[in-house]
């Protein structure tokens, strides 16, 4: 079974720094374009990071020269470090990623979420 599980949230400290992380794992042939989401309470989802094959990346405004998003393929894993957190980072962050399986064929998935939680 194709998924993607999240790990690193937590509650932290304003101008802190937390790690997240995205495995993807199952009969995956190679991944495409991946990206982080958040959504915060009474808020739509919206578009942290996101990186696509070579290396190319774009970012919200709200979180440029403070997050970095990455990836290993190698790994079949994306991350994102987040720097100089502050209250409104606050929110459940999701990761998304197209995938290449078994067909073959291109599926959209999500992650099940991780919460951020930052204090101030």
């Amino acid at each position: 079974q194709v998924q993607l599980v999240e790990s690193g949230g937590g509650l932290v400290r304003a101008g802190g720094s937390l790690r997240l992380s995205c495995a993807a794992s199952g009969s995956i042939v190679s991944i495409g374009a991946m990206g982080w989401y958040r959504q915060a309470p009474g808020k739509q989802r919206e578009l942290v990071a996101r990186i696509i094959s070579g290396r190319s990346t774009n970012y919200a405004d709200s979180v440029k020269g403070r997050f970095t998003i990455s990836r290993d393929d190698a790994k079949n894993t994306m991350y994102l470090q987040m720097n100089n957190l502050k209250p409104e980072d606050t929110a459940v962050y999701y990761c998304n990623a197209d995938l290449i399986v078994a067909g073959p064929r291109v599926d959209n998935f999500w992650g099940q979420g991780t919460q951020v939680t930052v204090s101030s």
